[in-house]
């Protein structure tokens, strides 16, 4: 009995002190041992609280929510989840610097960047003529059609200052190289031109050949460079009412080009041309312009390549030529210093153009043992009128309606011009021959131009020339020439 009070006892006992040796256990232990409804973990199988992203046409508010019961049905649309930037279509187009723009237009055809530092342009020009020469000159030219020029043009930026040119002339059956040259441009004030291309002396021969008044220049020209490779420095100041031009160049003879230097010198060239009211001032006079050219430098020539050149008509004959041989003692070649002179100057007032030159030169010459300084002289005045459909200008007249399916009738002009040519008396008769040669020229000519759009010109010229010399029996006869040209350029 005892024993079964004792065993009672002690179970007694055991009952009592558990719960307080549970009551004084550690918390850590507790905690470890909590049940899962004291801290309930987040529940995976709930769909999130956050709605799911806005769509055009579908309100977030539709998401359903688990902080109610209530249906996601039955909340209304918020504010803020009503979609509020426009659909990606309605932005406006942004080229990426990655875009090619591609444009064409009666300028050409043409490529560039979106900002235009990079450009090509696809240009160029084709002029077919009619030449029909009166037969009682002695020495004709032939009656023919005639490609006159045929020229690509390739052009273009690269990098925002680098300009170039590339211009081609099919015409003669191959490819000959007029125009080959890179720009740096850093301002309108200063570029610089290096290769091929029409130093700044002549003022009509400065004129594109699409935009000369007469199909054919005046007899000035004959005595400035056509093309030759050098360096230009040029620039325009007061915001273009003054250029200038600063250059270095091989050196070609009168009315000729070259693309390689004769001997060791080079010949400088400098013009300045001001229009003082084309910045402000009357507009009346807005289109004058003055300036003055020259180029001095040294040519010695040999009997292969003299350094000289002939002298043409407007019918592009010749009526000078300087003596020549198999040797360069038999040849007339150029032996010393050329310099050029020649002032110049235009003015265009609404439909009225006036444009005139005077040019100088002096070369050096050497025959044998004879050798002498002679002196060449030339002028001509063009006027020209507008008779309806645009304005008279130094770059070509812009008809303002043009020709289109009896819409418009583009742009007619008239004109007229005399120009005369004299030869240094002293050429006579050592350095050429007077039966062959004329010491005197003189032109005088009529013409018209239909523009009918930018691009397409439809003229005619007749151009008469007189002559001083050139025969045996005396003067030449005369030549007389019509000349019409069908002119398309892009």
């Amino acid at each position: 009995m005892e024993g079964a009070a004792t065993r009672s006892v002690i179970l007694s006992l055991g009952l009592l002190v558990a719960p307080l040796a549970s009551a004084q256990s550690p918390a850590p232990e507790a905690s470890a041992v909590q049940p899962a409804a004291a801290a309930p973990p987040a529940v995976p199988a709930e769909p999130p609280a956050v709605a799911p992203p806005a769509t055009p046409g579908e309100p977030a508010s539709a998401a359903p929510s688990t902080a109610s019961s209530e249906p996601a049905v039955a909340a209304p649309p918020t504010a803020t989840a009503e979609p509020t930037a426009p659909p990606a279509s309605a932005k406006p187009a942004t080229p990426t610097s990655s875009e090619v723009i591609i444009k064409a237009s009666s300028e050409g055809f043409s490529l560039s960047s979106p900002d235009k530092a990079f450009v090509l342009k696809l240009r160029g020009y084709l002029q077919t003529d009619l030449r029909l020469f009166a037969s009682v000159a002695d020495r004709p030219g032939s009656s023919t059609f005639l490609a006159r020029r045929a020229r690509p043009l390739l052009e273009g930026t690269v990098y925002g200052a680098f300009d170039f040119r590339l211009l081609l002339d099919f015409a003669a059956g191959a490819p000959a190289l007029w125009d080959a040259y890179v720009e740096y441009k850093p301002s309108k004030a200063l570029r610089l031109r290096a290769g091929k291309a029409k130093p700044a002396v002549g003022l009509e021969r400065l004129q594109s050949a699409t935009n000369i008044i007469f199909l054919e220049r005046a007899l000035p020209t004959n005595l400035v460079p056509n093309r030759d490779i050098g360096l230009q420095l040029q620039g325009e100041l007061a915001g273009g009412a003054l250029s200038y031009a600063l250059g270095a160049y091989n050196g070609a003879p009168d009315g000729a080009s070259t693309d390689t230097n004769l001997e060791d010198s080079f010949d400088l060239i400098a013009r300045v041309f001001a229009q003082p009211f084309k910045a402000g001032g009357p507009k009346q006079l807005s289109g004058l312009g003055v300036g003055v050219a020259a180029t001095n430098g040294q040519a010695f020539g040999s009997a292969t390549s003299t350094g000289l050149s002939v002298l043409r008509t407007t019918g592009q004959q010749t009526f000078f030529s300087y003596r020549t041989g198999a040797t360069a003692a038999e040849a007339v070649v150029a032996h010393g210093n050329h310099f050029r002179f020649t002032p110049q100057g235009y003015f265009y007032a609404g439909p009225l153009g006036v444009l005139a030159e005077y040019v100088s030169s002096a070369q050096e010459v050497a025959h044998g043992a004879d050798h002498t300084r002679l002196r060449h002289t030339s002028w001509q005045a063009t006027a020209s009128f507008v008779l309806f459909g645009g304005d008279a200008a130094y770059d070509g007249v812009k008809p303002r309606t043009p020709f289109k399916s009896g819409d418009g009738w583009g742009a007619v002009e008239v004109a007229g011009r005399y120009s005369e040519l004299h030869v240094d008396p002293d050429a006579f008769p050592i350095y050429a021959d007077p039966t062959r040669s004329a010491h005197d020229a003189a032109d005088w000519g009529v013409g018209a131009n239909w523009y009918l759009n930018s691009n397409i010109r439809v003229a005619a010229n007749f151009d008469h020339t007189s002559f001083e010399g050139g025969a045996a029996e005396g003067d030449r006869v005369a030549e007389d020439i019509f000349i019409s040209r069908f002119q398309v350029s892009w």
